[in-house]
């Protein structure tokens, strides 16, 4: 074993420690993904490594898998585009639903449009100022797609990695956070949301039931806040009135936090507090819990396999606009490489 895969692995096993040790501290850190993910390619990349010179047949696989990565770009790039027509035909037209169909586009067009210019950048002997400008403008474009598609990765590993996370125990309470209704009533997305939080309920000791908080304010395009429908729902599946508290004056996620826990602080139910939501939500609710300094654990209920995909681009922008001071800084050095390269094809079309 080479001294360059001991590394690998030292490094891997090092990151993988930093993950258990951040997620046993508090498993609704976003930072815990970023652990997690570079462990596994840590490890993958250096196991592909070892095997890509030990053993012949191994090499011939990895070879023929990333001669396949072209095609596996390309039917990426269509699924996206068709989940976003979908989307688009079930769901209405919003900037929301359209986001997987851009990102297909984008994820055909810019291996595209790399590729073409680099062949228009080496046609020429002494490429003109306005190319060598583009070109840095492209590099740029490349390095932040690399950056998102890699956070994007590591949101979307930890995502589904929180949302399997067991919380045993009976919970004072469960907080079902809201989404809009349509024509003043539940919808589906919303209905599996209640569901789980009734399974909950129903699973309980019967002398420990939890309170449930139905969590959610009236929308300018609701008859009536998204609370007390929700509340409606609950008791019409049999759960005890006594135990339904509905919040009804929240706007956005972080406010049913808030007013859920206030609501449950003048109950004396904070002790150990349940969230549910849709399974493409929960890590961003989790870490919106943490951050408003609730100690309440996020647990997910299903959701239509065709609104996933969208649904997930959603809450990662919705994270990096929430750290994006932080992502800001991070892209800083990609900015001055490309910065660097502009630069030096200047320096060197003036020579």
């Amino acid at each position: 074993m080479t001294l360059s895969v001991i590394v690998g692995y030292v490094v891997a096993a090092a990151f993988l420690g930093l993950y258990v040790h951040a997620r046993t501290r508090d498993a609704r850190m976003l930072r815990n993904g970023v652990f997690l993910t570079i462990a596994v390619l840590l490890a993958l990349t250096t196991t592909a490594g070892l095997l890509a010179r030990t053993v012949p047949a191994a090499a011939v696989v990895l070879g023929l898998l990333a001669s396949l990565a072209p095609l596996a770009i390309l039917v990426l790039g269509v699924f996206l585009i068709a989940n976003g027509v979908l989307m688009l035909r079930r769901e209405g037209r919003s900037l929301g639903n359209l986001l997987s169909l851009v990102l297909g586009v984008v994820v055909i067009v810019l291996p595209l449009a790399v590729v073409a210019g680099y062949v228009v950048l080496t046609s020429y002997r002494e490429p003109p100022v306005w190319l060598i400008v583009l070109a840095s403008a492209g590099l740029l474009a490349v390095l932040l797609s690399l950056y998102a598609a890699g956070t994007f990765v590591a949101f979307g590993l930890y995502a589904v990695v929180y949302a399997r996370l067991r919380h045993t125990g009976s919970p004072d309470a469960v907080i079902v956070l809201g989404s809009g209704l349509v024509h003043g009533d539940v919808p589906p997305l919303l209905r599996s949301r209640l569901d789980r939080a009734v399974a909950v309920y129903r699973a309980a000791p019967a002398g420990r039931r939890p309170v449930l908080v139905p969590s959610g304010g009236q929308g300018p395009d609701e008859p009536r806040p998204e609370g007390e429908a929700m509340a409606e729902y609950l008791v019409a599946q049999g759960v005890d009135p006594a135990d339904v508290v509905p919040e009804t004056a929240s706007r956005n996620t972080r406010q049913n936090l808030e007013f859920s826990m206030a609501l449950l602080t003048e109950r004396g139910r904070t002790d150990r507090v349940l969230v549910t939501t849709n399974n493409y939500h929960v890590l961003r609710a989790a870490v919106l819990a943490r951050k408003t300094g609730s100690s309440a654990q996020v647990i997910g209920s299903r959701t239509a396999p065709y609104y996933v995909p969208s649904a997930f681009l959603r809450e990662y922008l919705a994270v990096v606009v929430e750290h994006r001071w932080l992502n800001l800084v991070a892209c800083v050095p990609l900015v001055l490489l490309a910065a660097y390269a502009l630069w030096s094809g200047l320096v060197g079309a003036g020579s």
